[in-house]
C-alpha cells in the first residue's frame, strides 16, 4: 500500500520508499525525501516563484532521464502553477512555493532547475549565472581558478559573485541583479565569458565546441537566456552518488587542490548549513542586487 503522509496539513503520496536511486551508495527514495525534508528551510527560497523544470531519473540515474517542463498530470490541486510564455505560445509550469510542494515534487525523483526570473516578470532577470564547466582532463580545480578571475572581474562592475557546486564535474557563479531583461544579461555574461578566454587562453574557452574544450573550462553563459535553466541550489543530481550543488565559500574555491575537496553528498548538507548558514542567501535579498554597467 502506498503510504499518504500529511506534510502541512496536506496529504502526500510518498511511494517506494525502499528503491535505490543512487547505486554507488545504495541512497534511497526514502532518503531523497529525507535529504529534501531537511533541506527545506535553505532550498524553498531559491526555488518560490521560479517557475521550475523538473529533470526527473525515477529508476536512477542508469534509468530513462527526462525534463518535465508543463504541469504533469495528477498534480494536486494545492500546487501552485504559473503561465509561461514559449515560442509556440503559452504553457504552465508548477511553483514549488512549500513544503507540501517540494514533498510531491521530490516523490516524482527529480532534479529541481529554474530560470534567472522569477513568474512576476518572465524574462526579466534578477541573478546572473556562469557556469563553469571542465573539460577533462581539466577538473574543478581549473573551474575555481577561472571563478577567482569571474569573482574579480564582476567585483570591477560592481556585482558581487557567489559560488556553488554544479553537483556534478563543475561549479556555478551567481550575482543577484536589478530587473534587467534577460538578453541584456546574457549580452552581458557573454562578454564575460569572452573577456575571460582573452586573459586566461590556456584555460578558458567561451565557445560550446567540444573539440576546443580538452583541459580547459567553458564558461557556459547561455544560462541567462530566458528560456534556459539552471540545476537549483541545494538540488540532488541524477548521478550515480546523490551529489548536491552546494554553495561554497571563496576561501574554499581559492584553496581547492583536488576535486574532491568540492565534492558534497546530501549526507554533508545538514552539518553545512549548521555550521555557514545559506551561503547564497544575499542572493535573495533584493537591497544587496547590483546592475549591469
Amino acid at each position: 500500500m502506498t503510504p499518504i503522509t500529511e506534510v502541512a496539513g496536506r496529504k502526500v503520496t510518498l511511494s517506494n520508499l525502499d528503491k535505490v536511486l543512487h547505486p554507488a551508495t545504495g541512497f534511497t527514495k526514502g532518503e531523497l525525501l529525507h535529504y529534501y525534508a531537511t533541506a527545506a528551510e535553505a532550498f524553498l527560497p531559491h526555488l518560490r516563484d521560479r517557475p521550475v523544470s523538473l529533470l526527473r531519473y525515477p529508476d536512477g540515474p542508469d534509468g530513462q532521464v527526462f525534463f518535465t517542463k508543463n504541469v504533469p498530470p495528477g498534480t494536486p490541486d494545492w500546487v501552485a502553477t504559473t503561465e509561461v510564455p514559449r515560442s509556440e505560445g503559452p504553457a504552465r509550469m508548477v511553483l514549488v512555493q512549500d513544503l507540501p510542494s517540494l514533498m510531491w515534487a521530490a516523490n516524482l525523483v527529480t532534479e529541481f532547475h529554474t530560470p534567472q526570473w522569477s513568474a512576476r516578470t518572465p524574462d526579466v532577470a534578477d541573478r546572473l549565472v556562469l557556469d563553469l564547466d571542465p573539460g577533462a582532463p581539466a577538473t574543478i580545480v581549473e573551474c575555481c581558478r577561472v571563478a577567482v578571475w569571474l569573482r574579480d572581474r564582476l567585483a570591477a562592475d560592481g556585482l558581487t559573485a557567489y559560488a556553488k557546486t554544479s553537483g556534478s564535474k563543475g561549479l556555478h557563479l551567481l550575482a543577484a541583479l536589478q530587473p534587467t531583461p534577460s538578453a541584456e544579461v546574457s549580452a552581458y555574461a557573454k562578454a564575460l565569458a569572452v573577456e575571460a578566454e582573452g586573459d586566461l587562453p590556456g584555460l578558458v574557452v567561451h565557445r560550446m565546441t567540444r573539440s576546443l574544450r580538452p583541459s580547459k573550462v567553458f564558461v557556459d553563459f547561455s544560462q541567462n537566456a530566458a528560456r534556459k535553466t539552471t540545476a537549483a541550489p541545494y538540488t540532488l543530481r541524477a548521478r550515480a552518488a546523490p551529489t548536491v550543488s552546494t554553495p561554497v565559500t571563496w576561501d574554499e574555491v581559492e584553496s581547492c587542490g583536488a576535486p574532491s575537496e568540492l565534492a558534497f553528498g546530501a549526507e554533508d548538507i545538514a552539518p553545512r548549513l549548521d555550521r555557514l548558514g545559506d551561503l547564497l542567501g544575499p542572493l535573495l535579498d533584493a537591497g544587496l542586487a547590483g546592475s549591469l554597467p
